[in-house]
């Protein structure tokens, strides 16, 4: 299978659902980004090895993408948030 940067896409996606059971869960709200970049991280290490096409090669890269890939579940969930408040 060929994913490509697909798969960086699937670690936000993954983080998201994690920050979502972490807010479900009654946890501040405050650990949610932290949880969410290092899930990510976690998820970029595991992804270079099991995707062949990963846009990382390396440990340290695929960390950093998932890191980020994490940090931007974030930013999602404030986007929809934003959209739906109210002026």
């Amino acid at each position: 299978m060929d994913f490509g940067i697909a798969g960086v896409a699937a670690i936000t996606v993954i983080a998201y659902l994690i920050g979502q059971g972490v807010k479900a869960s009654g946890l501040a709200n405050k650990w949610i980004p932290i949880i969410c970049g290092i899930a990510g991280l976690v998820l970029g290490i595991a992804a270079m090895y099991v995707m062949p096409d990963f846009p990382a090669r390396d440990p340290i890269t695929a960390a950093a993408v998932g890191a980020v890939s994490g940090f931007a579940a974030t930013g999602v969930n404030q986007v929809a948030k934003q959209a739906k408040k109210e002026d």
